[in-house]
């Protein structure tokens, strides 16, 4: 179980995130389009997990158009932007800001994503959605950078995240 604060305030997640060097654990979630697509369709590739509570947030919006930004110019690599939103708020954010370089997937079926990962919040107001994380991956999934944001309104270590790549 991590410990991590919204305001200030102290918040569990449900575990502790996949370790460095550990194999990711595959998972299914929903793309825009309402179909599905899971870890193992991005093999070959290097993968960047961009999770958070809800695209909805200033904090969330933010990492979503950093994360944007810095996938144009890398190589091999794409960006899995995760929540519990809706696939309609994920596609109707990405549109609104013209972003294409990132893909949204939503966990708001199950939760299952979350719970596999250590990353669900279990107390406090946003109690049952996902805690910001950042998770690198190599193109064969195995976990070479993890970051749990300590304070969810903090921004991510993007150069951090990056710089395994």
């Amino acid at each position: 179980m991590a410990s991590i604060t919204l305001g200030g305030n102290p918040i569990h997640t449900n575990g502790t995130l996949p370790q460095k060097g550990s194999k990711a654990t595959d998972f299914t979630l929903v793309k825009t389009d309402l179909s599905t697509t899971s870890l193992a369709d991005f093999s070959g590739k290097k993968v960047v997990l961009n999770i958070f509570p809800s695209i909805d947030t200033g904090t969330c919006a933010q990492s979503v158009r950093t994360f944007n930004e810095k996938a144009s110019q890398l190589e091999n690599t794409v960006v899995l932007c995760i929540s519990r939103d809706l696939p309609f708020a994920q596609k109707r954010f990405c549109g609104a800001e013209g972003l294409e370089n990132v893909i949204n997937l939503s966990d708001f079926k199950s939760g299952q994503f979350g719970k596999d990962y250590g990353l669900e919040m279990i107390d406090g107001p946003l109690s049952d959605l996902h805690s910001r994380v950042v998770i690198v991956l190599d193109e064969n999934g195995t976990v070479l950078h993890a970051e749990q944001v300590g304070e969810i309104a903090d921004e991510p270590n993007y150069e951090a995240a990056l710089a395994v790549l």
